[in-house]
């Protein structure tokens, strides 16, 4: 079997970067993809926020 290496994800966007070269639809793009993981970031932190708090209060009896 032929396996190809694994090559590392293309980032969608990198931080600092130049913008001045993308289209107004690639930096519509860029913006709901940094959306989508700004709400699944905000996801876990409720997530590990409620865990915490469970925990504390489970610890606290």
């Amino acid at each position: 079997m032929d396996e190809e290496p694994l090559r590392p994800k293309k980032k969608v966007h990198e931080l600092g970067e130049d913008l001045s070269l993308l289209s107004v639809e690639e930096l519509r793009e860029r913006v709901g993809a940094l959306k989508s993981e700004i709400e699944r970031l905000e996801a876990t932190i409720r997530a590990k926020e409620a865990t915490k708090s469970a925990a504390e209060t489970f610890f606290r009896r």
